[in-house]
């Protein structure tokens, strides 16, 4: 039997959301809903999943924000699925990572035929959704939050640890602000926050070495590290 693609709908409507989630249960989704982003880190922080369906009137964090912060985490399909007709909130979507807008009211069907279209680009787009990365000398699992040296010794990360160094990896080298970290680790904002991501770059180091992360003065962070997919 074929993997089910998993679907994560942030939705506020629970009527709403529990229609289209049993629908796409119905087509052979693994499909689960949360109703607001503070739910919706939760969920993200468990488990990763194919694809994100977002409403962009949500209670506690507009859509438009809550894209941008989900595009720093993961590379699966974005769609967004909404009534705001405006063609400022479409092109602020496609600007900051969604990959597909639908208005509503939307036919059950139009969203899967939607959907299975995003999902067969990524498919067909080879190895966006690996989990292992070759950081240096050590191999990274995502999936399985920790890394493997030389000596196959086995070294444990935190979430926050696992989602830092992998959005540093691949940055391809490219130097990435604070506040581009916390988009990419934490849900929060201010200057605890950006203090944690400090806190995590000096843990990190602490487990990988000191040149793992380098700091860039007045700009942010970078992979010190060279970084290959495996063959």
């Amino acid at each position: 039997m074929a993997a089910q693609n998993s679907v994560l709908l942030i939705e506020d409507d629970l009527s709403f959301a529990r229609t289209m989630t049993g629908y796409l249960v119905d087509q052979g989704f693994d499909a689960v809903s949360v109703g607001d982003s503070a739910e919706m880190f939760k969920a993200i922080d468990v488990r990763g999943f194919d694809c994100y369906i977002v409403d962009l009137t949500l209670p506690d964090e507009d859509g438009i924000v809550l894209i941008r912060k989900l595009r720093s985490r993961s590379n699966a399909p974005i769609i967004v699925l909404t009534g705001r007709e405006g063609i400022e909130d479409k092109s602020a979507s496609f600007e900051l990572g969604a990959d597909d807008y639908i208005t509503k009211p939307v036919d059950p069907r139009e969203l899967v035929l939607r959907l299975n279209s995003n999902l067969k680009r990524v498919a067909e787009a080879g190895s966006a959704s690996d989990d292992v990365l070759h950081i240096g000398s050590f191999v990274v699992d995502r999936a399985r939050h920790e890394a493997f040296g030389t000596d196959g010794t086995a070294i444990k990360f935190t979430q926050a640890e696992i989602h830092l160094i992998w959005v540093l990896a691949e940055a391809d080298g490219k130097v990435l602000s604070r506040e581009t970290l916390v988009d990419a680790v934490f849900s929060g904002e201010g200057p605890e926050t950006f203090r944690a991501v400090d806190v995590a770059v000096s843990r990190l180091r602490k487990k990988l070495g000191k040149d793992a992360i380098v700091t860039v003065h007045n700009q942010g962070y970078k992979c010190g590290l060279s970084v290959a997919r495996p063959d």
